[in-house]
């Protein structure tokens, strides 16, 4: 008895079928003859019978498939609020009108319509971060690996960037702090264990080289039990001390006091500043509720550090603000 796949048509042949040929006329041809592949593909792996409802169903069906948006609503069951997989924060309603008020249009992303010339797409949402964090001066980028890419490279680039052990985090994605650094142009200097960093490990690290003292908050772990760790705030005095800067990476980035509802434990953005420390860097896309971005401030990483361009916004995120850097540079 014969193999009925030996039957099964050729690709050419199911494209000269005029419902299927008639299919090239409203969509790419490329994705016409994926789909008459993958259901000749699809009859193979079953033996080889012809699909019950036709060749050409069979293909329009596969070409509504891979034509079909790759994004689509799900139910988040995990237990996880905001799931990274899952697309974090749920925007507002106002949030999404707001963006595609913006997005079916131009608008003036870099035009100042005041003085009737080329403006700054970062000043769009500088005013409201500096009233909503008290930071002296606020920038959004595209996220908050990419603030913390460009203030490294900004305030430590050729030099070292002194960090615990213990807060050489990884998160989703395979993001690591060491890879981000690296990309920096800076140096990492580990100082202290996974579980305990003194003050003097860090003074013993300050060489001529230094130029930032770094602290990580473990946003999506914890190190419990026989533990030390500087605080923000002695970090940032040290640092004052020794001529070099300070970055805090916050990581979720909270603006309000979840105390009322029971949940503590999460140190705020307003927390990160008021510690003393330079520089501030978090997401927009977590706790801020916000779409992807970064959020930092620092006047002088913000203007002269080449990473800017490239990890720049989008238009429709400055329509709601969401990530940042704070700064606050002796050296400028």
């Amino acid at each position: 008895m014969s193999d009925p796949r030996r039957r099964l048509p050729a690709v050419d042949a199911l494209l000269a079928e005029p419902d299927i040929a008639a299919l090239v006329a409203a969509h790419p041809r490329s994705v016409v003859v994926r789909a008459v592949r993958e259901t000749i593909e699809g009859a193979r792996t079953s033996g080889g019978a012809a699909p019950a409802e036709g060749w050409g169903a069979a293909v329009l069906d596969r070409v509504h498939r891979l034509a079909a948006p790759s994004l689509e609503p799900v139910i988040n069951a995990t237990g996880v609020v905001l799931h990274t997989n899952l697309g974090r924060a749920p925007l507002a309603p106002a949030a999404i009108a707001a963006m595609a008020r913006i997005a079916g249009s131009y608008s003036n992303l870099e035009y100042d319509l005041t003085r009737g010339a080329r403006g700054s797409r970062h000043g769009l949402c500088r005013d409201l971060l500096v009233e909503l964090t008290g930071a002296e001066d606020a920038l959004v980028v595209n996220n908050a690996a990419g603030a913390l890419l460009v203030a490294l490279s900004a305030l430590a680039r050729d030099g070292a960037v002194i960090v615990s052990r213990g807060e050489l985090i990884e998160i989703g994605g395979a993001f690591r702090i060491p890879d981000i650094m690296a990309r920096s142009g800076a140096t990492l200097v580990e100082v202290g264990t996974t579980n305990r960093t003194h003050r003097k490990d860090y003074e013993a690290a300050l060489t001529p080289a230094a130029r930032l003292l770094l602290k990580v908050h473990r946003s999506n772990f914890q190190v419990t039990g026989f533990t030390t760790e500087v605080p923000a705030a002695e970090l940032a005095g040290l640092a004052r001390s020794r001529g070099v800067a300070s970055l805090y990476d916050l990581g979720s980035g909270l603006l309000l006091d979840l105390a009322p509802w029971g949940l503590s434990g999460e140190p705020g953005v307003r927390d990160g500043l008021a510690s003393g420390v330079d520089a501030v860097v978090f997401s927009g896309d977590k706790l801020l509720g916000g779409p992807q971005a970064g959020r930092s401030r620092a006047p002088c990483a913000r203007t002269s550090s080449p990473w800017r361009r490239s990890r720049r916004r989008w238009r429709c995120t400055g329509t709601r603000s969401r990530p940042a850097r704070k700064y606050r540079c002796s050296k400028c």
